[in-house]
């Protein structure tokens, strides 16, 4: 018996969006509902010591300041590699010393832009290493606003952008850094960073990560 031939094409259409990834979702996380005193559930922790910890009536996640080093952990959704990822961090110096901190994008191999204090730089990354920096003014001990986008330009190139701001001064309109790369990202999770060498906490705060369609 012949299947008309509809039939045939709705039926291959459902297979398709069957056999199709799902859209990954968002995330976001303020850490209201953490259990202070511990690392949420839901981030890997690659090295340091990170926790909840309440400030000023404000719950956050915190990178302890002991012992000095540079340590990370992934959050949101996995398997992405268009994304648009958000958080604010506050850190201090100490004398002439100065902590590091920032956010990333596909893994600890991805993308990172990073507020450098000491050169009063911020800083873009693929993995360790620079590849563009523009001045930026931090806020010594204050909120910082980080926002990091990975997004396909045209068929073999991705564009990579950041930009940065102070609380309480609005996100600005435009992206402050840029680069381009021909290679394209591992799909991974979003990434926070912090290298504490001014010996004080570094906080992370309101992340969020957003696939980019």
């Amino acid at each position: 018996m012949k299947m008309p031939t509809l039939l045939v094409c709705s039926c291959a259409i459902v297979l398709i969006a069957a056999n199709s990834p799902a859209p990954s979702p968002s995330y976001t996380n303020d850490f209201e509902k953490a259990e202070v005193g511990k690392a949420p559930d839901d981030m890997m922790i690659l090295d340091g010591t990170f926790a909840v910890r309440e400030v000023d009536g404000n719950k956050c996640l915190e990178l302890a300041p002991d012992p000095v080093g540079s340590y990370g952990a992934l959050f949101g959704p996995e398997g992405m590699t268009a994304m648009d990822v958000k958080a604010r961090i506050w850190a201090a110096s100490s004398g002439k010393r100065f902590p590091e901190a920032g956010i990333g994008v596909d893994d600890a191999g991805g993308y990172k832009l990073f507020l450098i204090p000491a050169k009063h730089t911020l800083e873009l990354r693929k993995g360790d290493d620079p590849v563009a920096s523009v001045p930026f003014d931090w806020k010594d001990g204050g909120w910082t606003w980080l926002r990091l986008r990975i997004e396909p330009k045209d068929e073999k190139t991705w564009a990579i952008s950041g930009k940065a701001w102070a609380q309480p001064q609005s996100e600005p309109e435009k992206w402050t850094i840029s680069a381009s790369d021909a290679e394209a990202p591992s799909a991974g999770k979003a990434s926070l960073w912090g290298s504490d060498f001014s010996e004080q906490p570094i906080r992370f705060d309101d992340l969020s990560v957003t696939p980019v369609k």
